[in-house]
């Protein structure tokens, strides 16, 4: 049934798609939010898989948005030590990236979003938008309520200036995700959350509804569905525009999980939300739907299988040490561990050898297995042309009004 309709959408012949420059979110997701479908948000951390995520999309007809997490910017910014990237490496990084979706993206017959996930502060915030950034989350759900408001409205202020959404969180996640790590979930106030839009002007909000971050979520997670249809209704009785942030939504495939171990992966308790969760989810409010984990599972199996079935690359010059690598770590999936070998391939694209090829190939297939499938559950496929496009200078001209 899927691969019949894969089919068809990419064989149809849209004409109405034109090229366009990367746009901001807010167009994105008001179109989600009018025609009732999904968005996925796919976390990005090298120019192959930024090439991929943009290339599935356009086979499918989807929107697409491309994230970049505030410790992916630092590894694009050249420190393989991410978790201690200091803002001069996420400013580089941030360009970077920037500059990769735009290769790719600007002339692309879709809309694509680049936005930054998970910003820590004022300042990684400003260092997305001046790299290039057209979207930014500013995570202040560690802090109490006022600070978190003071902090997303300052955040709000300058992105909104420069024509940048600007996605807040309200509520804490369990799990943990680069940097962002909580023991427990406390589940976002619906009443709180009509308060953070009209304090902040946020244009989307990520919500605790009973998601988790990361691959060990758990069996079974069943979602307080209520919790977003509370906020829906509110937000129309108030006549509050915005979308509704599912992060942690990754549904990490059995299947991977499963082909990763049997080569010698050693990934325990690896648990994700079922698809039939998170589309109900869409139908009760949710419209941007945050995956990463999925996509890191894919890449490393891939990775994997090619070492695998080549034995003769496990002593390549050039990819060699990115199997003593996955050998080493084998409870770790993050494709960042074990890429350090080719940075100047991860931030720049380049492909110097055959061999090196071989393991851009691996990054763009797993990308694009997962994305693709992804699109279609979620329905955003073939809504490209129902979003209204604005430039950013056009955007920079509705916040003014606003």
């Amino acid at each position: 049934m899927i691969q019949t309709f894969a089919l068809t959408v990419v064989m149809g012949d849209w004409k109405g798609g034109k090229k366009m420059a990367l746009v901001s979110l807010k167009p994105v997701l008001d179109a989600a939010v009018k025609y009732g479908y999904g968005q996925g948000a796919f976390n990005v951390n090298a120019v192959a898989q930024a090439k991929a995520v943009i290339e599935v999309h356009e086979m499918f007809r989807s929107p697409a948005i491309l994230q970049g997490a505030d410790l992916a910017n630092g590894f694009m910014g050249g420190c393989t030590d991410f978790v201690n990237a200091t803002l001069e490496d996420k400013k580089r990084g941030a360009k970077r990236i920037a500059d990769a979706v735009k290769k790719y993206g600007e002339n692309s017959t879709i809309p694509v979003v680049l936005h930054l996930d998970h910003g820590r502060d004022f300042d990684s915030c400003k260092a997305a938008i001046d790299g290039g950034y057209t979207s930014v989350m500013i995570d202040g759900s560690s802090l109490s309520f006022d600070e978190n408001v003071e902090l997303t409205r300052e955040v709000v202020k300058y992105a909104h200036r420069e024509g940048v959404s600007v996605e807040g969180e309200l509520g804490v996640l369990a799990g943990v995700e680069d940097h962002v790590f909580s023991d427990n979930s406390t589940y976002t106030n619906p009443m709180k959350s009509i308060e953070f839009f009209k304090k902040t002007g946020v244009d989307a909000l990520a919500i605790s509804y009973g998601t988790m971050h990361g691959a060990s979520k758990g069996k079974n997670v069943k979602l307080r569905r209520q919790i977003p249809i509370a906020i829906r209704e509110c937000m129309n009785h108030e006549g509050i525009e915005g979308g509704l942030v599912s992060h942690g939504s990754s549904t990490v495939p059995d299947y991977i999980v499963e082909e990763i171990n049997a080569m010698g992966g050693h990934l325990k308790n690896a648990y994700g939300i079922s698809i039939v969760e998170l589309k109900e989810a869409i139908s009760c409010g949710i419209n941007k739907i945050n995956v990463d984990t999925d996509i890191r599972l894919a890449v490393t199996r891939n990775m994997k299988e090619l070492f695998r079935d080549h034995e003769e690359l496990r002593r390549s010059d050039s990819i060699g040490e990115i199997y003593h690598l996955l050998e080493a770590n084998k409870d770790k999936f993050d494709p960042r561990v074990f890429l350090p070998p080719i940075m100047d391939t991860v931030m720049f694209g380049q492909i110097p050898d055959e061999d090196t090829a071989k393991i851009v190939s691996c990054v763009e297939r797993g990308v694009k297995e997962v994305v693709g499938t992804l699109i279609v559950q979620f329905g955003s496929y073939g809504k490209a042309p129902f979003v209204d496009v604005k430039t950013l200078e056009e955007m920079k001209e509705f916040y003014k009004r606003k």
